[in-house]
């Protein structure tokens, strides 16, 4: 467990582009569409249930919405990053919203109620990478990468609206789920094959948010949950 008082060491926004070249012969040169671009802003923003003023995202069948409201990605992790990908890699590499500093996936339980700023936030899954984090960084495998890592970040909803910036500390004021660790629940999603009784216990927490609940509940019934596409993207050969 990490020591620190969390808080907001770097605060991140964007919105969708365009980029790349239609029919280009390299799968990572293709036109794609994509918010994952995060640039750092020093000033405060509002923050309410469909995320920051200034964000947004491409794809809205799996990004973004109440339940994923914010991205956290730990600042802890960038040096294993850095050192595995051999290149400097800003906040905001991995799409977050919040880069945080004293929080990561052991220390983060789904359920978590904090105060940051003139919000209240609440955690409400796992981040699973898609494969527009390894398009970003033409690293072919990051996103299966991240994902075994168990180094994912987690999303929050939004509770009470206001006002957030670089800095902020978080408050934890509830945490109703204290067994339900982020790197818990990604030990779960992860395992091959599936637990089912671990897999229907996660599924009862009812702070999960429904997009995990129903992928959880599939694999507790033994239902195949294809995720190769979330992976390597539509433009994989």
């Amino acid at each position: 467990m990490t020591k620190e008082t969390p808080f907001i060491l770097s605060l991140q926004v964007g919105t969708p582009r365009t980029l790349g070249t239609e029919g280009a012969p390299d799968p990572m040169d293709r036109t794609w569409t994509t918010g994952f671009f995060k640039e750092p802003v020093t000033e405060s923003l509002s923050l309410g249930p469909a995320g920051l003023v200034g964000d947004g995202v491409a794809d809205r069948r799996v990004h973004g919405g109440p339940e994923k409201a914010v991205l956290a990605y730990s600042a802890h992790h960038y040096s294993d990053w850095e050192a595995i990908l051999d290149r400097r890699l800003p906040y905001g590499a991995f799409g977050e919203n919040f880069t945080m500093v004293g929080q990561s996936e052991v220390d983060v339980c789904i359920g978590d109620r904090y105060a940051v700023g003139e919000t209240l936030i609440e955690v409400s899954q796992p981040r699973q990478p898609c494969w527009k984090l390894a398009r970003r960084w033409r690293v072919p495998d990051l996103a299966a990468r991240v994902q075994e890592s168990g180094r994912t970040g987690w999303y929050f909803r939004v509770r009470r609206e206001g006002r957030v910036a670089p800095g902020d500390l978080l408050t934890l004021l509830e945490r109703p789920f204290p067994e339900w660790t982020i790197a818990k629940a990604n030990a779960i999603m992860g395992q091959h094959p599936a637990d089912p009784a671990a897999c229907a216990a996660l599924a009862a927490c009812p702070a999960l948010s429904a997009s995990w609940r129903q992928t959880i509940e599939s694999r507790a019934a033994g239902k195949a949950v294809d995720s190769l596409s979330r992976l390597v993207g539509p433009n994989a050969p």
